[in-house]
């Protein structure tokens, strides 16, 4: 009997420290932060006159050439980012970095996290997302996932006075590991401070550091000393005037521009640096109203993923397109139907662009008749829901240029020669092995489309990619066929296999609307999971 009693006393203690607590702060924080009308009044009111002590950012003298070698400090939340908040950033740690459990964990704390000040706002945001986690996962997030987000998201017009100067250093209570990596690889700075959290091992506590959350202001009397930056940039938040006095010039980013103005919106074109590569499974930033409905969504989506698999692999083309169409998938067919020439006992070599593994079977579906498709590497899952024939390579250019011709002795062959996926406008450098095996070389430009989950990973598993693309609520192909490479373009008209690749590359390119890249299978690799891409032999998938 003593055991219960205890039990209850410690379980009401908790309780106690848990609502009691919680409830008071919450009142204190509904008192003090405006939700009485007179006090959002005078809130409202007093960040208006304090904006007023400093010019917007629109005001700052963009042609004088003297400032390109200023000093500029600023933050990258609500500075350099039109973000209203950092939540969709850090669900996108929790998501990608975690698990599908830790992002609805994350959304549950919008019930409450609307009561809390910034700060504990923050350190809530900080311990759901980051508890548990490895550093090499998080690092592979801020490197591969969150760039995309935060270039989609820049603040043209900060970026504008940003990019006239020299030396820049971002200040941030953001936790320094989240943006680092983006800001050193797109934003060219020259130091970043941040809250630092606390590790154990090679893991994250959830916690912050001994130094705990970062106070600008501070940080910036300890980074430069008695040095006065040139240049500061902040947002409308009082705390924020208190960092950008400490500058000679300070201009303000109002959050109503960032939000209205489509002047502060980055066009592609702008970017610092081009969007090549990224990962990530979600292609929509996940706000809380966005996550809500991916969640309200993923049952039915993955419904939705295996009827249309299964539509794909029973029923005849003609059947399988009508009953697709219905289910949401669209698929865009534009070209001719390439005729056979009947000289030539060898099948023809459809040359793909790459943007799915799915790219061969939707090829297969608009032509209406069986191929062969040849892949670097390819799970077992994908091969056993795949509606036509797949055969792997392995990457030794003679052992695979015998396959191939043997497959194109057998009838029609597909080949995606980039090796790799790119979800961007872009095409990767073209292997020239294809262009050596065949003379009638057809190519097709082929794009797909997505709303909600990108169908290809790097670091994730493959296995996964069809089910992902198919969940998709209305996922979109586009198979352009752009007719037979004419006979002296071709190795048979004496050209060399390499300016045939590249000839062919330049003319898909050119169908897309994509530009031409050298990058690589490898360079893709590299960059977003930290290796070459190869898939060994002696690992089973």
């Amino acid at each position: 009997m003593v055991f219960p009693a205890v039990f209850l006393k410690l379980a009401d203690w908790v309780l106690y420290q848990l609502l009691a607590n919680s409830c008071y702060k919450a009142a204190r924080k509904m008192r003090n932060y405006g939700f009485f009308l007179r006090s959002l009044t005078l809130r409202s009111s007093s960040q208006q006159q304090a904006a007023s002590l400093f010019p917007s950012v629109t005001k700052c003298d963009l042609d004088n050439n003297s400032r390109r070698f200023d000093t500029l400090v600023c933050d990258i939340d609500g500075v350099l980012l039109r973000s209203e908040t950092f939540f969709p950033y850090f669900m996108l740690v929790a998501f990608e970095g975690g698990t599908i459990l830790r992002a609805f964990l994350l959304l549950l704390s919008c019930s409450f996290l609307w009561v809390l000040d910034y700060e504990l706002k923050l350190r809530v945001m900080i311990f759901i997302s980051f508890c548990g986690l490895r550093k090499k996962d998080i690092e592979s997030v801020g490197r591969a996932v969150l760039p995309k987000f935060y270039l989609e998201n820049l603040n043209l017009q900060a970026y504008e006075v940003w990019s006239k100067t020299t030396s820049r250093v971002v200040f941030t209570s953001i936790p320094r590991v989240m943006v680092e990596g983006f800001l050193h690889e797109y934003m060219s700075v020259n130091g970043v401070v941040g809250t630092e959290l606390h590790t154990v091992g090679n893991r994250f506590t959830g916690l912050l550091s001994s130094s705990g959350l970062l106070v600008k202001h501070k940080a910036l009397k300890e980074y430069f000393g008695e040095k006065k930056p040139d240049v500061g940039l902040g947002n409308s938040n009082p705390h924020d005037h208190c960092f950008i006095s400490l500058c000679k010039e300070a201009y303000v980013v109002h959050k109503e521009d960032g939000r209205n103005n489509e002047s502060c919106l980055m066009p592609r074109d702008k970017y610092p640096k081009p969007l090549i590569f990224h990962d990530g499974r979600l292609a929509f930033l996940p706000t809380p109203f966005a996550t809500l409905s991916m969640f309200l969504w993923l049952p039915f989506g993955i419904v939705l993923a295996i009827f249309r698999i299964l539509v794909g692999i029973c029923l005849p083309y003609r059947l399988a397109v009508f009953w697709g169409t219905l289910s949401g998938v669209q698929l865009r067919f534009q070209g001719c139907f390439p005729s056979s020439n009947s000289q030539h006992k060898k099948g023809v070599l459809y040359v793909c662009t790459h943007r799915t593994l799915l790219d061969p079977v939707f090829l297969s579906t608009a032509l209406c008749k069986p191929l062969t498709a040849v892949t670097y590497s390819l799970s077992k899952m994908s091969e056993m829901i795949a509606p036509i024939k797949t055969v792997r390579l392995t990457r030794d250019r003679k052992q695979d240029g015998e396959t191939m011709q043997k497959l194109l002795s057998e009838g029609d062959l597909v080949v995606c020669p980039e090796g790799t996926t790119c979800r961007e406008p872009y095409l990767l450098r073209f292997s020239s092995l294809f262009a050596e095996l065949a003379d009638e070389i057809v190519p097709v430009a082929m794009n797909a489309h997505v709303s909600m989950f990108y169908g290809t990973t790097a670091s994730g598993l493959k296995w996964l990619d069809p089910i992902f693309f198919l969940m998709n609520p209305r996922p979109s192909y586009h198979v352009q066929i752009l007719g037979k490479v004419p006979p002296e373009f071709t190795c048979a008209g004496g050209r060399s296999s390499f300016e045939v690749a590249n000839y062919i590359q330049k003319k898909l390119a050119d169908a897309l609307g994509f530009e031409c890249t050298t990058f690589t299978r490898r360079d893709k690799y590299l960059m977003l999971a930290g290796n070459e891409g190869v898939v060994h032999e002696n690992k089973r998938n």
